[in-house]
């Protein structure tokens, strides 16, 4: 790709590497690591495509991740038309209130916390694949297990009743829909947003044992955090906490068998560290997140050599800073036991690295082994070509994934 062209972003996938990030990134590193792309609305923001620009950009703080600024490169049209009382969440905010708000949330989604939580993790994912196993073969390994063992998990985190599920499932797919319209988004957002305000008003009323009910006691009637603002962190909590690891499980399952031998460690290892490791080769080689990061400059800032001028946006696709040479060795290969996994950028960086990375990454520690030991002879009903892979989506996956055993 000559870098004088402003190619179209998000780029597309090659043909036949659903797997792969889009080719061109490998081309941006070498020739023209800091280069504008032209997005939906006609912005022309900088793509950063190196591993160590990439970490330069989200360590720095005069990159804001506040939409509301001029010239944040927003990745849909739904979610540029937000208001700007729409968009308090803890993703969305700079310094100092993002950390204000990250330290009332923090606390729930520690390593310890997290791992006081694994026997009720192995109880829900054991139940679904009771279910499955009682229904019998073919299935489709998203409904059935991959979609609702996070939903199950953030639900009962947040105090979400089960019975709502679907209702939350159908909003978050708008809402991280690269294909729907403003007026979609607008409805799925509003829809979400007084569901959640309901249930608030309800723990309010009868506060129980769950992170909602936690922080309408001690932070909103305490006036820390207004009912709004709680509306948007729940929202911001319910939709990543299971939309990411979703996809994260399905996806992974599938390249996993496709590659037997390697499918074989994640299923026979007893090695908590050799499964945890493989869990961080499979967030660092599928980087599911389309879109990659926005952020628009506070003030003039040199990347790689170029300066990027205050009120420019600037996207950072981890996909790309995942399969560079510079970072891993051999990048493009799908190693689980690659010994220099431990740098991605799966879950971002700086500040604003997602809050639920320990719980994302010990639901797959124990999910992934979990079903294949159930299932030895799990096996896709569909080559490749005919999976539906959510290219339509700013979280990549699959939208069903037929499998038997």
């Amino acid at each position: 790709m000559p870098h004088t062209t402003i190619p179209d972003f998000p780029l597309d996938r090659a043909p036949g590497c659903p797997f792969d990030p889009p080719p061109h990134y490998a081309a941006l590193r070498a020739q023209a690591p800091l280069v504008r792309v032209r997005i939906w609305d006609g912005q022309t923001p900088w793509l950063v495509t190196r591993h160590e620009d990439q970490r330069a950009v989200l360590a720095d703080p005069r990159f804001s991740a506040d939409p509301s600024r001029p010239g944040f490169p927003a990745p849909t049209a739904g979610f540029k038309a937000q208001g700007r009382e729409e968009v308090q969440a803890l993703s969305m905010q700079d310094d100092p209130e993002h950390a204000r708000q990250r330290r009332m949330l923090i606390g729930r989604f520690t390593v310890k916390q997290v791992t006081a939580m694994t026997p009720r993790l192995v109880q829900i994912i054991d139940d679904l694949l009771d279910r499955m196993e009682a229904a019998g073969p073919p299935t489709d390994l998203v409904a059935a297990f991959a979609l609702p063992m996070p939903s199950l998990v953030i639900s009962e985190l947040l105090g979400v009743p089960q019975q709502d599920h679907a209702l939350f499932q159908r909003a978050a797919g708008t809402l991280i829909s690269r294909e729907s319209t403003v007026q979609e988004f607008a409805a799925a957002r509003t829809e979400l947003a007084d569901f959640l305000g309901d249930l608030i008003r309800r723990k309010d009323d009868d506060p129980g044992d769950d992170l909602l009910s936690s922080l309408v006691v001690t932070r909103m009637r305490t006036g820390e955090l207004t009912p709004a603002l709680l509306v948007e962190t729940a929202m911001t909590l319910l939709v990543a906490g299971h939309e990411t690891t979703t996809n994260q499980l399905a996806l992974g399952t599938l390249v996993l068998l496709r590659n037997p031998d390697q499918l074989a460690v994640v299923r026979d290892s007893d090695d908590p560290a050799r499964v945890a490791s493989a869990v961080e080769e499979l967030l660092r080689y599928l980087s599911i997140t389309q879109n990659g990061l926005s952020r628009v400059a506070t003030e003039d800032v040199e990347i790689a050599g170029q300066l990027v001028r205050a009120g420019e946006g600037v996207i950072v696709p981890n996909a790309s800073g995942n399969r560079d040479a510079a970072a891993f060795r051999d990048p493009d290969r799908f190693d689980v036991g690659r010994p220099d996994v431990r740098g991605h950028l799966a879950f971002g960086y700086g500040t604003h690295q997602c809050l639920g990375q320990n719980l994302a990454r010990k639901e797959l520690q124990l999910a992934y082994p979990a079903l294949l030991r159930r299932f030895p002879g799990l096996r896709t009903t569909l080559p490749d070509e005919d999976i539906r892979f959510k290219h339509d989506m700013i979280a990549y996956g699959v939208h069903e994934l037929p499998v038997t055993w």
